[in-house]
């Protein structure tokens, strides 16, 4: 026990960077998700083309690729991004393909009807996706939405590949240093306390949107 308190403040100064990068890749991606997925709407052919290419890269290659990419490779272009800014760059764009095609899906199960109606009662077109569309798709896109938040939780692990130092590198650095693995173990604590929380935060959110029902 002794020992658990003696690293316990590395670790969670770790988990507060990890804490820090999960929350800003929230804060960027959910609402560039919803854009991209109400842009994929717009019939212009162009435009669907580079949405769809730019979600199947994203979702088609590894975040830790996309992570070495933009901080590695994009120097040589003479792009240069602090590690920080890398990994949020890199998770945003990552999730947001992730979470445009979530909300693509909510928006697709709208009957057209609404469409219709909402035309008729003269709504415009910031109005009807803000009252009408919206409210019903944050609805049925909650669990899912929630389901790529738990699985973002675990993904800021990846940030150590940068030497950034988060929850599991300094986890990794008492253990190596120490020859214990007991770090690993609270580490792995801590993220089940996180997603512990996160489970709680939408359970809650989902109950206070059951009225849709």
């Amino acid at each position: 026990m002794n020992y658990i308190l003696e690293i316990l403040p590395s670790l969670l100064s770790g988990a507060a960077t990890t804490l820090q990068v999960f929350a800003l890749v929230l804060v960027f991606s959910i609402p560039l998700g919803i854009m991209l997925a109400f842009s994929m709407q717009i019939r212009l052919k162009p435009l669907q083309w580079l949405l769809h290419i730019y979600i199947w890269i994203m979702r088609g290659t590894p975040l830790l690729l996309q992570l070495i990419f933009i901080y590695y490779v994009l120097p040589s272009i003479g792009i240069r991004l602090d590690r920080i800014p890398a990994v949020i760059i890199a998770f945003t764009l990552n999730y947001a393909a992730y979470f445009a095609e979530i909300f693509r899906g909510g928006i697709s199960s709208i009957p057209t009807g609404q469409y219709e109606a909402a035309k008729v009662l003269k709504f415009t077109p910031v109005q009807t996706i803000h009252l009408i569309i919206l409210p019903q798709v944050v609805k049925i896109v909650l669990p899912s939405v929630f389901n790529e938040v738990m699985t973002l939780v675990k993904d800021t692990s990846l940030v150590y590949a940068l030497g950034i130092s988060d929850l599991i590198l300094a986890s990794r650095t008492a253990a190596n240093r120490d020859a214990s693995l007991a770090p690993m173990f609270v580490a792995g604590l801590i993220y089940l306390l996180l997603i512990g929380l996160a489970t709680l935060v939408a359970k809650q959110v989902e109950k206070k949107f059951s009225y849709y029902k």
